[in-house]
């Protein structure tokens, strides 16, 4: 059978596929351009849209096991919920959605509380899922490398009960063993949630010192200013995504993203190795400039 990626060409969606293509699993992926798609050989790419209801009844068509990815935009909500429906129209019994850490706690972020009520309907519908919870992707922090090499300023208003920052390779190792576990299963396996988190839990202050240490030169972190965050982001991206941002921001400041007790100990079983650190990116990151 198929296990069809949505968000193939995205950072954690082509690394689901080539992790699900290394261990010879048949893949589906939905994109939006497949002449600009180059993804790993013997992908299957089919062209798709998550609000396109035709296309995604072809794309489904066949598929046993379903990777669920919806990137943060304004329709992202109704995107899933009919990626959902038609999935469960198309009898696939295996799906592992992308959800995040603390869905349930950012309540009044947009794109939290978007994917918590993913999260309900699969519940309530009976879906047989595993919803994957990731915390901070350490590789965000590509978009402001230039502040921290340039200004010596690392500039994310992470605040100080701190973040278990996690590396996008192994949300999507995970995210295939998953996907492989519930492909090959004889029956439909019941539903799971599986926070994925980093080896460590870090602050600003925190990464902050992980940069000079990496730079050889002190980094500062200047504080927790959300609004001017968001003023930042507005440069760049629409005005209701820094706004979200900026939510997002100030619940890193009152919330932190902790990891629940095991946690660790469960990914680094799954994974057969240690988790990759954010000491680890800076490293790569400042050798690298």
């Amino acid at each position: 059978m198929t296990i069809l990626v949505t968000g193939a060409t995205g950072t954690v969606g082509r690394q689901v596929i080539e992790q699900l293509a290394a261990r010879g699993a048949n893949v589906r992926a939905l994109v939006r351009n497949p002449s600009k798609a180059a993804l790993p050989d013997g992908v299957d790419v089919v062209h798709g849209d998550l609000l396109d209801v035709d296309s995604l009844r072809s794309a489904f068509s066949g598929v046993s096991t379903l990777f669920l990815l919806n990137g943060v935009v304004a329709d992202e909500f109704t995107q899933a919920l009919i990626a959902l429906n038609i999935a469960r129209d198309a009898g696939i019994d295996g799906i592992v959605y992308l959800s995040v850490i603390h869905s349930d706690v950012y309540v009044n972020v947009p794109h939290f509380a978007g994917k918590f009520a993913v999260e309900r309907m699969i519940e309530q519908m009976g879906l047989h899922a595993t919803i994957l919870r990731p915390a901070y992707f350490i590789g965000n922090d590509l978009t402001i490398k230039d502040v921290v090499m340039q200004h010596g300023i690392y500039p994310m208003p992470i605040g100080s009960r701190g973040l278990a920052m996690v590396d996008t390779s192994d949300i999507a190792e995970v995210a295939a063993i998953e996907l492989i576990r519930r492909e090959e299963s004889a029956a439909p396996l019941p539903l799971e949630r599986i926070n994925v988190v980093g080896p460590d839990t870090l602050t600003g202050a925190d990464v902050a010192a992980i940069w000079s240490e990496a730079l050889g030169r002190p980094v500062a972190y200047p504080g927790d200013d959300t609004a001017g965050f968001e003023q930042t982001l507005r440069s760049f991206m629409p005005g209701w995504m820094a706004y979200d941002m900026r939510l997002m921001g100030e619940r890193f400041l009152t919330e932190g993203m902790l990891p629940k007790e095991g946690d660790r100990e469960r990914l680094t079983a799954m994974l057969g190795r240690p988790l990759r650190s954010y000491r680890d990116f800076a490293a790569r990151t400042a050798a690298s400039a």
